[in-house]
C-alpha cells in the first residue's frame, strides 16, 4: 500500500529519488502523468494496467471521455527506477505541475502524487475543512 507524505528534492536532473517505502512497489515499473489539481500521478505499472482496461471501456462517443484520456494518456511517461530509486521527471510533466526543487510524495493508496511542497501545503491546510465535513459521506463508519 502507497501511503504517507514525504518530502525529497528534485535534481538538476529532473530525477526524484523515491521514498524507500514506495520503491518495492514501483521497482517493477511505474507510469508517470498528468493529475488532478496540477499535480503528477504515479502509477505502479500493474495499477496503470488497470486503469487502462477502464479507459479502454469507456465509450469513445463521449467527449468527456476523449478528453479525459488525451489528457491524462498525452503527458504518460513510463519507466523503471535504477538502482537508486531514481525516475526522471520529463520537462513536460514538470512544468504542467509547476514542480521546482522542493516536492511532496505523496502515497494516496493505489498510487503516488507528486506535488510541488508550496502547492501541496496550500491543498491541504484548504482541503483539511472539506475532510471534516466528507467524513460522514465517504465514510459513513468512521
Amino acid at each position: 500500500m502507497l501511503i504517507g507524505t514525504f518530502t525529497p528534492k528534485l535534481d538538476d536532473k529532473g530525477r526524484l529519488i523515491l521514498p524507500a517505502k514506495f520503491r518495492e512497489e514501483l521497482a517493477p515499473g511505474l507510469v508517470m502523468t498528468r493529475g488532478h489539481e496540477k499535480c503528477l500521478f504515479v502509477f505502479p505499472i500493474s495499477e496503470f494496467s488497470t486503469l487502462q482496461a477502464q479507459l479502454k471501456a469507456a465509450p469513445l462517443t463521449s467527449k468527456q471521455s476523449r478528453d479525459f484520456n488525451r489528457v491524462l494518456l498525452s503527458g504518460a511517461h513510463d519507466e523503471i527506477p535504477d538502482k537508486q530509486g531514481r525516475v526522471t521527471i520529463p520537462p513536460i510533466l514538470r512544468t504542467w505541475a509547476s514542480l521546482e526543487r522542493e516536492l511532496a510524495v505523496v502515497g494516496t493508496g493505489n498510487k503516488v502524487e507528486i506535488w510541488d511542497a508550496t502547492a501541496w501545503d496550500a491543498y491541504l491546510e484548504g482541503a483539511s475543512a472539506a475532510f471534516d465535513d466528507a467524513a460522514p459521506e465517504v465514510m459513513p463508519d468512521f
